[in-house]
């Protein structure tokens, strides 16, 4: 029992906050560059939040920016925000007095104490009615002497700073999935068109097989595979069609619109956005101060350590003022008076000195939380400098593919080129034309395909650093 009350004495004549003091997150990384960044990546910080502006796509800028006017889920993270800011309002106006006030009027009737007493019959009957005002203020003030409300209002800043960053992260994840889905919808609509060009030749390259089969050059055989051909080409659109539906729909939905709401708008088929010629990542450490994930996780590290003084609090008895001042008087007119006034102060003491370990469970489930925030906290470091390394080893591995798939397009191109004249000059077939330039073809296909892979590796790269959020307005 003096234990207690040795350590209550001392932090109350020491004017201290109980709880440990947050010192920061703890280091988790020394390291001082990315070690995948491929060559053509500096290591100087982003100098654009919106990275979509450096890709000069004017439907791209327009897309995002009605993704951040009209997303329900940035609209649901802006309101946690608001949640967050009420919460630390109401923690703060903890530390201060609570006044109220209170008027009442009482009107009442005495009853008949002459039957009680054997009174004659014909009694009155009792008193008439009496009548009462009573108004009055009372005031309490619990005097934070042992910090558990300051404890208290820090937990609920750090969380409201924690609501904010993950205001930031929405951003940032609305915009790289905006990104990731218009490019793919350029994508698909650039597929689809080659495709569409292949069966248009393949088409043509039928006609001419019909006509050499009619005068005896070219046998039915001949004319049968190529129809297939030409069958499995428009079956190809099939699938791409979908896509493109399923694309326009993804777009519709993360900018807040219904089904179909973009068709218009994108229907018409646009070149790839065209990426800067170089890419600012920084170092780690700016990517740790700028994404705000790791600032969430970091500042809700800061509120369990405040919560574990705002627990340890209780252990210490807790000291109330209370003042309260009446006044009564049967007639209204007589109530403010002076010898119609009440007055009350008193100051309360409150302690819990028999918990049976109460407090001490909450201390230590308030220190169990520290440390799972602490571990959450290096988890979402750690979790960062993967997921930027990944993204740089993803772009610039897609880069040297976007090289040699160039390469690729170029031989294929020549020799679809050479294959027409011989088929033209009757050294090769129908199906030798039909064959090179479906290969051509393919090799445009898996260009293009690689080209917009290689914008979308940009767009998560962007994500993994943690930009796309500092443009955008706060919550309101």
């Amino acid at each position: 029992m003096l234990a207690p009350v040795a350590a209550a004495l001392t932090v109350l004549l020491a004017g201290c906050t109980v709880g440990p003091d947050y010192k920061g997150a703890p280091a988790t990384t020394n390291a001082s560059s990315f070690k995948r960044a491929p060559d053509g990546v500096v290591a100087t910080a982003p100098g654009v939040a919106a990275w979509w502006v450096a890709l000069n796509d004017p439907q791209l800028t327009a897309l995002i920016e009605a993704g951040i006017d009209n997303s329900p889920d940035l609209r649901a993270a802006q309101a946690r925000v608001r949640q967050a800011r009420a919460g630390l309002t109401q923690q703060q106006s903890n530390a201060l007095p609570k006044v109220g006030a209170s008027a009442a009027y009482v009107r009442t009737r005495e009853p008949d104490l002459s039957s009680l007493s054997g009174g004659s019959s014909g009694s009155s009957g009792g008193r008439g009615p009496v009548a009462l005002y009573l108004a009055g203020f009372d005031a309490s003030w619990e005097l934070d002497l042992f910090g558990g409300t300051r404890r208290a209002v820090e937990a609920a800043s750090a969380e409201a700073d924690a609501s904010e960053a993950d205001l930031a992260d929405t951003h940032v994840q609305l915009a790289a999935e905006i990104g990731s889905a218009y490019v793919g919808l350029r994508d698909q609509q650039q597929r689809i068109a080659i495709v569409r060009k292949s069966a248009e030749l393949e088409e043509h390259v039928l006609s001419l097989t019909e006509q050499r089969r009619e005068r005896g050059v070219s046998s039915q055989v001949d004319v049968e595979r190529v129809r297939t051909q030409v069958e499995n080409t428009r079956n190809a659109l099939i699938p791409l069609d979908a896509q493109i539906a399923e694309s326009l729909d993804q777009l519709a939905l993360l900018t807040g619109r219904e089904p179909g709401a973009l068709d218009d708008m994108l229907k018409q088929p646009t070149p790839l956005p065209a990426l800067p010629q170089t890419v600012a990542v920084g170092d780690p450490a700016q990517l740790l101060r700028r994404r705000p994930d790791v600032r969430a996780a970091e500042r809700r590290l800061a509120s369990q350590s405040a919560q574990i003084g705002e627990r340890e609090a209780d252990w210490f008895p807790k000291v109330t003022l209370f003042g309260s001042l009446s006044y009564s008087a049967a007639d209204p007119g007589h109530l403010v008076r002076k010898d119609n006034l009440t007055w009350l102060g008193v100051p309360y003491l409150q302690w819990n000195a028999f918990d049976f370990g109460r407090t001490k469970a909450k201390v230590d489930q308030a220190r169990a939380s520290f440390d799972e925030a602490q571990a959450k906290y290096e988890s979402t470091v750690l979790g960062a400098l993967r997921d930027a390394d990944v993204a740089l080893s993803r772009f610039g591995h897609e880069r040297e593919n976007v090289v040699s798939l160039r390469t690729v397009e170029g031989s294929a191109t020549r020799a679809a080129n050479l294959t027409e004249q011989r088929y033209r000059a009757g050294t090769a077939s129908a199906l030798d034309w039909i064959d090179a330039e479906r290969t051509r073809y393919t090799a445009e296909q898996n260009r293009v395909q690689s080209d917009a892979q290689l914008i979308k590796d940009y767009v998560a790269l962007q994500k993994s650093l943690g930009l796309g959020w500092e443009s955008s307005a706060s919550a309101q």
